[in-house]
């Protein structure tokens, strides 16, 4: 038996089973056998560290000279990459139908960063084909009886309808493309789907990506058994050859590799002369990493593990920092060599992550965490995986819904929509690890700067406790000159780690399951914190969990939130006796969004 419905990316005839775990799951979650994206598995959050981290404790900045910092960052660096065959997810209908809680949803992170960054790709990206038309008129489809792979992915067919759509998203809330070029099949490279990248997409397409972990395709029957760095790598030039023989693929220097899932490690590429080989070619290079898996409970393989038991690993500054330490000699390499080092792909765990930990708010904290962490070690940028909804990391849509007040917002995208205002949309911010009260793993710290000065800081606290004993003071004073007056501080909160849904980022949230339309709700709470100018201090609370941004100043602040967000209201149906037909002449001739319908219709060209 196979699952044909087009919401889902786990394939073949598994499915998520949840364990149940005394005092970590309702008897409601134990029995549910929903779509993973709803699971309502909650855990038990760790007990306070013993000893506890210091309550109080000061926070250094200086004026200039700076050591340590990271290079020049975006706010884009937080984008998201969407499994090719679910793409169709972010719209309903036709190209012509986008989603606007969809819309909504990019439209905040690029008010706060000026654009976003998402990737189509995964491993249906290997075996995709563009075609001029699908019989059933559909935009893409997949073939189950094709499936490969443990993970059953199977191949999708597509119509060029789908970049269309892309375009049509990028016009509206400036989003850029990364795509993936088949890689399965090194006879016949399908290079149509770069040449109606490049002639649809434009400038909007930013990046062609070669091989999906490619050191993983020995092992899921792709290539022969002794497949290795060289082979990719002359398959790689093979693929290049391919492109400069072909006339309609002017923009030759849009290349992405090696993508690894960490099976070979990025040094066996390097040290094959790959980079100095395509220059040319490559525009970044990438890798492509998960802390975990739950590859077990969902196909039978690898090793079982339970959310509750990992979840304590997620809850530490150290997480992030023992995912980078693998690359720091190759974003150092990637900077000799004048290229970007993306992390490609990642979130909490493959197979679609672990119910109550990927949905959590622990999640929130760990992906903000890590983002950061990967800033400071010199990438430049990172995409976190989203997917159908038989996952738990997701942002998912429920397809088969008319209204559209009913998309459920994840952990992750509250993640991305900080991070944005993090760095802020300057494109000059730099990120130091502040190695905050004695460098402990539960309080984390970062100082963001501009031009030597500093700009903002961001505070951690991964500790559960309603008592309020954990809480934390952070004392922060600035080294060769003085604190403001008075600050700007926005939280990142919930009650417990393991809070599901309803989390407040400046007193705003998109809610629960099944309830938002891509805009924030709630009265925005941005506090004011007066500063002891006599002795050079600002004192910031921080509760435990809790995330706290700091704005030392009017610009640190506009250039994170420059104010309200153009969003789409959601006022369109796709049931027949409530949608609403516009020409689209008048749309192309119109000067304006005309938000209630006219944002959700893109003009064909």
């Amino acid at each position: 038996m196979s699952m044909v419905a087009s919401d889902v990316t786990v394939y073949g005839p598994y499915k998520q089973q949840t364990l149940g775990i005394a005092g970590t799951a309702t008897a409601a979650s134990a029995s549910y056998t929903g779509s993973a994206a709803y699971n309502p598995t909650t855990l038990t959050p760790p007990p306070v560290p013993n000893p506890p981290p210091p309550s109080q404790f000061n926070i250094q900045l200086q004026n200039g000279g700076v050591p340590g910092l990271s290079i020049p960052q975006k706010g884009s660096f937080l984008g998201f990459s969407v499994e090719f065959s679910v793409v169709t997810q972010i719209r309903y209908i036709h190209s012509s139908f986008l989603q606007v809680p969809f819309l909504n949803l990019m439209a905040n992170i690029r008010e706060r960063a000026g654009s976003i960054n998402i990737r189509v790709g995964g491993n249906t990206q290997d075996s995709a084909t563009l075609v001029s038309s699908i019989a059933d008129g559909a935009d893409l489809e997949k073939d189950y009886s094709g499936s490969t792979n443990p993970t059953a992915t199977p191949p999708t067919i597509f119509t060029s309808d789908i970049m269309k759509m892309m375009l049509g998203i990028s016009n509206l809330v400036n989003v850029r493309w990364y795509m993936g070029l088949p890689f399965y099949n090194t006879s016949n490279f399908r290079l149509e789907i770069a040449e109606a990248g490049e002639s649809i997409l434009g400038d909007n397409l930013i990046g062609l990506q070669v091989g999906n972990e490619p050191d993983l395709y020995s092992r899921h029957g792709h290539r022969p058994a002794n497949y290795g760095p060289s082979d990719y790598v002359t398959e790689f030039g093979q693929l290049v050859t391919a492109m400069q023989n072909d006339a309609n693929v002017p923009n030759q220097g849009l290349l992405i590799g090696p993508n690894l899932a960490g099976v070979w490690s990025p040094e066996d590429i390097w040290n094959t002369g790959f980079v100095q080989q395509y220059n040319q070619e490559l525009s970044a290079l990438a890798v492509e990493r998960y802390p975990s898996d739950n590859c077990y409970a969902t196909f039978g393989i690898g090793t079982p593990r339970t959310g509750q038991e990992m979840f304590p690993s997620y809850l530490t500054h150290q997480s992030g920092i023992d995912i980078v330490s693998s690359y720091l000699n190759s974003t150092n390499y990637a900077q000799s060599v004048g290229k970007p080092f993306l992390m490609f792909e990642t979130n909490t765990a493959s197979c679609g992550g672990f119910p109550g930990l990927s949905d959590s708010f622990g999640a929130a904290l760990w992906g903000l965490d890590y983002s950061l962490q990967m800033a400071y070690s010199n990438f430049s940028g990172a995409l976190m995986h989203v997917s159908g909804q038989d996952v738990y990391y997701n942002v998912p849509p429920p397809t088969n819904q008319s209204t559209f007040h009913q998309w459920t917002i994840g952990p992750i995208y509250y993640s991305a929509l900080v991070m944005a205002e993090v760095l802020g949309s300057s494109n000059a911010s730099q990120v130091v690890d502040l190695q905050a009260n004695g460098n402990n793993e539960f309080t984390p710290g970062y100082a963001i700067y501009e031009h030597g000065q500093p700009m903002r800081v961001a505070l951690f606290n991964y500790v559960s406790d309603p008592t309020g004993a954990s809480d934390y003071t952070a004392s922060i004073s600035i080294s060769g000159g003085m604190v403001p007056a008075q600050v700007n501080v926005k939280y990142l909160a919930a009650s417990s780690v393991a809070q599901k849904y309803n989390f407040t980022w400046a007193g705003q949230t998109f809610g629960d399951v099944f309830s938002s339309d891509g805009r924030p709700v709630g009265q925005l709470d941005v506090q004011t914190v007066t500063c002891d100018q006599s002795n050079n201090v600002c004192s910031i609370h921080v509760p435990a969990p809790g995330f706290a941004l700091v704005f030392l100043n009017g610009q640190a602040s506009s250039e994170s939130d420059s104010g309200a967000t153009m969003t789409f209201p959601t006022t369109a149906y796709t049931k027949t006796e409530n949608t609403v037909t516009i020409d689209q002449a008048v749309l192309a001739t119109s000067n304006d969004y005309i938000l209630a319908f006219p944002a959700l219709l893109v003009a064909q060209s």
